[in-house]
């Protein structure tokens, strides 16, 4: 609780000197939503175009404009997307949803093989090679020739699994998110098991874990019950990096199956000039990105309470 309490107003700081860099740069870029309806509308006059930028605030200095943003923000002023027509949360809302869901499947996928593997190293050194081997690879093969080869053999080929898309009336929602959480999974892993076979070795070479063994305790529960939560901590972090850089980073996957989400939603916001969507979809992320890590630091205080010293 009261690392909590401390984190919180860091965060809230964060949160507001992101938001100002991203909207000076978003602010920056050249052509404004004035300018791409005049570009996209030749009959729109100069004048139409001087009322747009008066009715949008475009005409205001970028300072006054951003500080007006952020106290509608404060307010619970969201705004409208200009691209999609809609109130923003309306827009933000499915797209976190759905990638969360993607990311967090994919996440536990990954932790819980990466694990498996490492400690499968750890017990056995002679595995040690193939999981190696099998962690380069996972790390070498591009996401999205991944997900191009899953979908020609498990949807094209064997017709098991959809390509790609949201599930329709009637239709199953775990057999949309098969193939894409695999695609992610397989590529995390890597780390996972890397980090865990590090770790778990590690604790079992300590005395205490010699100790256990002396005493009759087999490898296997000295490896679960002793070694796994001294090893936790590093993996926690681990974890709590990869939650958040995943909310924002799973575009190449989403866009290979055609799954709407948020690394496709804040692409599109930037390069479509949408402030109030970009904007809140970068604090969106950042802030999963914050939470999942201070979740993290409580886990890790929680295995090791001589961090709490610390």
């Amino acid at each position: 609780m009261r690392l909590a309490l401390l984190r919180l107003p860091q965060i809230a700081l964060t949160l507001a000197l992101l938001s100002l860099a991203a909207w000076l740069a978003i602010g920056l870029m050249p052509g404004d939503p004035a300018s791409l309806a005049l570009m996209s509308d030749p009959r729109l006059t100069p004048e139409d175009v001087a009322r747009l930028r008066a009715l949008h605030g475009l005409d205001r200095p970028l300072m006054e404009r951003y500080l007006a943003w952020a106290m509608g923000l404060l307010r619970g002023e969201f705004g409208y997307s200009r691209l999609f027509a809609q109130p923003v949360v309306a827009v933000l809302w499915p797209a976190l949803r759905s990638t969360l869901v993607l990311v967090g499947l994919a996440v536990a996928v990954a932790a819980v093989a990466g694990v498996a593997l490492g400690a499968l190293a750890a017990l056995r050194p002679r595995a040690g090679g193939f999981v190696d081997a099998l962690a380069l690879l996972a790390q070498a093969v591009p996401s999205f020739w991944l997900g191009i080869l899953l979908i020609i053999l498990f949807a094209v080929t064997l017709g098991w699994l959809p390509a790609g898309g949201l599930p329709g009336e009637g239709q199953p929602a775990w057999a949309f998110l098969v193939l894409p959480v695999a695609t992610i999974g397989f590529g995390q892993m890597a780390a996972y098991a890397r980090h865990s076979a590090a770790a778990l070795g590690e604790a079992l070479r300590q005395p205490w874990a010699r100790s256990a063994r002396a005493r009759g305790a087999s490898d296997q529960r000295v490896l679960w019950r002793h070694a796994l939560p001294n090893a936790g901590v590093p993996l926690l972090t681990l974890l709590a990096l990869d939650a958040g850089s995943l909310v924002s980073g799973a575009l190449v996957t989403e866009t290979v199956f055609a799954r709407p989400g948020m690394g496709k939603l804040l692409y599109d916001a930037v390069m479509g000039n949408d402030y109030n969507l970009a904007l809140l979809a970068l604090l969106l992320v950042a802030l999963v990105t914050m939470l999942a890590t201070l979740a993290a630091d409580i886990a890790q205080r929680w295995l090791d309470p001589r961090l709490e010293e610390a």
